[in-house]
């Protein structure tokens, strides 16, 4: 290098020679660093001169010839450049889009045509070396680096937009809207654009909507939908243009509706139309990153707002999440298909930039809707914000973020050599040593050579990976904003009847014969994959084999789990410890074991939450293998979530007891607070995938605490709603409080009073008639709710004023959710059954009962004379059939569906699943068929009931 440095040392003035050597010496492509300093100095003396007495001027100029091959070039075609950024006093600091819109319209001049693609090209280059400075230089961080990315595309786009309308409004006049309004056009972001995270040489992800139908000013009178196709096509092809400074951007309008075969712009109606009824599960979460970006905003930010709820309600369910997966994975094959290019992407590798993005969407869809604080297009501060509601852990939203910013830098570093979109790694030696060498300091330390950053690289990509299988696959209904939307029709192919025999299976054979002759019998199908996965775990465990191989009744409950649970078979293989509740199962059958006796023994919430599921896939696996009724099965799931709401209380309590105790003389806290569970919990028949309705009730000495016992009802809800790396025990929802969601988490007893006295709705009196204390004050709770059950009856019972009212309020569900939940809120559905016995329970309220589940419901409104017998036995089978329904489903998919399953396999692993818990005279002829003749008998009654009543 010091001979090389001779060429070019009369250049440089004595005094600064030796920190110009040290800069080279320190650089990351010194020998090429020279060369091009060579010829700047020979092409530009008196810049060059100019650059060594300004203030980083050469760190400056060996920056850029050591990083950037096209950016080299640029500066030694246009000196000035980079002279000019330096005396601006704009490396410091980021520049917002609106400064970058103002230069460049000085840059272009006042003409009004749409402007040359290559002075566009060239302001998009001369920027971009301002970035590159910043980045290399470490004046500015990697959010800072991509947004400012993303603040010029934002100019440009804005800059020819604005240029080509006005040339369109000349030849075509204004476009106006039917009503006579103006028509306004939106440029939508999507991709890393919409996040504002572009990398240096980033297609562009673009839709375009306009504001609706109508006709041009212009004496032409052309069509609305014809002016902004034109100008969407125009600005496209400006944009795409190829000059000698390069492209402007490569855009990419696949996204839009119907992709390519799609219109080029949509009216905001019609883009509305498909995303409400037509778009797929992925085009909705590609949405999160959406944004205006040019044009007018009126129609992009509409279309934006009115599908929020789409956007995130969809992903609520498991399968939904599986889908947007496994579209995933075969796009990632399609796309290293295609290109057949060796080394390593950083954007698609299992672990890669990709995963990350996917993993963060995910649990913005499935959260979102619950949690607003979570909606936001940019990566990293979506991991801050998922970390902060405690849906990452530290320790995941740490690896995550490294990661990102690792592989995001290294992104950058194989593009802003050549202006090139690529995420491939080189193979040669030499040139993944100039790459390392290229990233910034703090990612390798010292040791920058190839070897570091292929250790570094892979063990982020390992990090990611594993946190990806165990984020994503892992995630559970969390928390329901609106009636899930039925998936897509599975497709319809029936399971292969035999399974070619794998060396797993060849194995055991030979080890276990008799367990594997039990498998080739049971014809798994679909579940045979995770079962084979399963097994090798047992494989581990000699004294698991022995007993399965020993044991058949031990091997066909295991076997039937596998074949008619695919959510617990996924359990099984992500927890095979769980084998040892179906061998506890097997020695002692149905559990007897008192919840509320083990978990206080527990200390922390971690130990709760791990007890919790253990226990629940024992219940589950008792439902399914000793044909437990499955309103004993209900009961049970419900003591279980009482002893975990009450174990989680006291450590809330706690826990806020360390950091916030209330002051003064008064004794401490020690649960006067009480938590009352309404709906299915309330009732006693919680089962797998619900979700809590709790209410915290406050008597009134303690009104002057409700800001502690405020954190503490907020605390235990974190506990019970968190999702962590070994799960989630159930999400929590407090909408029944007075004034839902727009009350206060924590009311006293007064507070309540007063609100059923004067403001409560007769439907809400029906709500609490499936209510029950489970943690806190037990007594203080049952007199509670007896009080705010005779004040219900006063209003409502006696006078007879609750009839109309819960009928609407029934009609009004089955109008709204009828369609999407046919099950439930359809017209003969279980909510029939519900409303009307909580119906006659409110009109002879004024006897209270502390724990009533459906078919003592039943019994006590016959006892009372409110039910015929006839219709009680009736009531009772189809309330038995309902949940029985319901149970099956969510042994099946691991939640709530609102619909029998469409597809072949799944119906009859439904159909097997129901005839365990059904009497046999429910369970006598297809499914379908059985449930639409429930469903009218049950309308039948209920429109009996009510019109009798009137």
């Amino acid at each position: 290098m010091r001979n090389a440095f001779l060429a070019v040392e009369h250049f440089i003035p004595p005094e600064l020679r030796q920190g110009l050597e040290i800069m080279l010496s320190t650089s990351a492509a010194p020998e090429a660093v020279i060369g091009r300093l060579g010829a700047f100095c020979g092409r530009h003396p008196s810049e060059f001169q100019q650059l060594a007495y300004t203030p980083f001027g050469l760190q400056a100029l060996v920056a850029v010839f050591s990083s950037s091959s096209f950016l080299s070039a640029e500066i030694l075609e246009h000196p000035t450049w980079l002279v000019d950024i330096l005396h601006s006093g704009q490396l410091h600091r980021t520049r917002l889009g609106e400064e970058m819109e103002a230069e460049l319209e000085e840059w272009l001049g006042s003409a009004e045509e749409a402007p040359p693609a290559v002075r566009l090209a060239a302001f998009r280059r001369r920027q971009v070396l301002r970035i590159l400075l910043r980045d290399v230089l470490g004046f500015g961080a990697l959010p800072e680096v991509t947004e400012e990315l993303s603040n010029l595309a934002d100019a440009l786009l804005e800059c020819a937009y604005r240029r080509i309308r006005a040339a369109m409004l000349r030849r075509h006049g204004s476009p106006r809207l039917a009503s006579g309004g103006e028509c306004g056009f939106s440029v939508l972001a999507l991709g890393k654009l919409g996040g504002r995270e572009l990398n240096y040489s980033s297609d562009i992800d673009l839709m375009f909507v306009y504001g609706g139908e109508g006709r041009c000013a212009g004496p032409e009178g052309l069509a609305n939908a014809e002016f902004f196709r034109k100008t969407a096509a125009e600005l496209t092809a400006l944009l795409g243009t190829y000059t000698a400074e390069g492209m402007i951007y490569r855009v990419d309008l696949r996204l839009r509706p119907d992709g390519r075969h799609g219109e080029l712009c949509l009216p905001l109606e019609g883009a509305l139309r498909y995303y409400e009824t037509r778009a797929r599960d992925w085009e909705l979460q590609m949405l999160i990153k959406a944004r205006v970006a040019a044009g007018e905003p009126a129609p992009g930010r509409e279309l934006l707002e009115r599908v929020q709820p789409r956007i995130y309600s969809t992903s609520l369910d498991f399968s939904t999440i599986e889908r947007m997966s496994e579209t995933r994975e075969r796009l990632n094959e399609r796309i290293s298909a295609r290109r057949r290019t060796p080394g390593t992407d950083v954007k698609l590798a299992r672990g890669g930039i990709r995963d990350i993005e996917f993993l963060v969407q995910c649990l913005q869809r499935l959260h979102g809707g619950r949690e607003a604080w979570i909606r936001n297009s940019s990566t990293l501060l979506a991991l801050v914000r998922l970390r902060d509601k405690d849906l990452l852990s530290d320790s995941e939203y740490s690896r995550l973020v490294s990661a990102y910013q690792f592989l995001r830098h290294l992104e950058h570093r194989l593009q802003a050599d050549e202006d090139r979109q690529t995420h491939l790694l080189p193979e040669k030696k030499e040139e993944l040593a100039l790459v390392a060498r290229r990233m910034p300091p703090l990612l390798l330390g010292e040791q920058a050579t190839p070897e570091a950053l292929l250790q570094a690289l892979n063990a982020h990509l390992e990090h990611v990976e594993e946190i990806y299988e165990r984020v994503v696959h892992a995630q559970q209904p969390a928390y329901y904003t609106a009636a899930p939307i039925p998936p897509p029709a599975l497709p319809a192919e029936a399971a292969p009847a035999t399974v070619p025999a794998s060396n797993l299976m060849r194995f055991l054979d030979q080890r276990a014969p008799t367990l594997g002759a039990s498998i080739a019998r049971a014809r798994l199908g679909r579940s045979q994959g995770a079962f084979e996965h399963f097994l090798e775990r047992v494989l581990k465990r000699d004294d698991w084999l022995d007993a399965l191989d020993r044991d058949s009744v031990l091997c066909g409950y295991l076997l039937d789990i596998f074949a008619h649970s695919p959510y617990f078979a996924e359990q099984l293989m992500r927890q095979p410890d769980y084998f040892e509740e179906i061998r506890t199962m097997r020695e002692r059958g149905v559990s007897s074991t008192d919840y509320g006796e083990v978990m206080p023994l527990l200390e922390d919430a971690s130990e709760i939450r791990r007890l919790f599921l253990r226990r629940m896939f024992r219940l589950q696996a008792e439902s399914l293998c000793l044909l437990r009724p499955v309103f004993d099965t209900l009961e049970s799931t419900s003591r279980l979530a009482d002893a975990a709401i009450a174990a989680c209380y006291r450590q809330a309590l706690a826990q806020t007891l360390q950091g916030h105790a209330p002051a003064g003389a008064a004794p401490a806290p020690a649960g006067e607070m009480m938590v009352i569970a309404l709906g299915r919990l309330g009732m006693q028949e919680f089962d797998l995938g619900s979700d809590a309705d709790l209410i915290f009730v406050l008597p009134d000495s303690q009104a002057a605490r409700l800001p502690f016992w405020t954190r503490v009802a907020e605390r235990l809800v974190a506990i019970l709603a968190s999702y962590t790396g070994d799960g989630t025990m159930f999400a929590v929802d407090t909408r029944l409080c007075p004034n839902g969601k727009a009350g206060a988490l924590v009311q006293t007893e007064s507070t309540y009073r007063e609100y059923f006295e004067r403001t409560a709705e007769a439907w809400e009196g029906v709500a609490y008639m499936k209510s029950r204390g489970v943690a806190g004050d037990l007594e203080r709770a049952t007199a509670f709710l007896a009080e705010i059950q005779k004040i219900d009856w006063r209003r409502y019972g006696q006078s007879g004023r609750s009839r109309q009212q819960v009928r609407d309020m029934r009609l009004r569900l089955e109008k709204e959710l009828g369609q999407d939940n046919p099950l439930k809120t359809a017209a003969g559905g279980y909510y029939d059954i519900d409303f009307a016995l909580m119906y006659l329970r409110l009109r002879g309220a004024g006897l209270f009962f502390k724990v009533l589940n459906t078919p003592a419901r039943i019994e006590v409104l016959e006892q009372m004379g409110h039910l015929e017998p006839n219709d009680a036995r009736f009531l009772l089978d189809a309330a038995t059939f309902y949940r029985a329904v319901d149970h099956g489903l969510r042994l099946i998919s691991g939640h709530t569906e609102g619909s029998l399953p469409h597809s072949d396999w799944q119906l009859a692993m439904l159909t097997s699943l129901v005839s365990r818990w059904v009497p046999p005279h429910l369970c006598d002829q297809p499914l379908p068929l059985e449930l639409r003749q429930i469903r009218e008998r049950t309308r039948e009654f209920f429109d009996r009931l009510f019109a009798a009543e009137r």
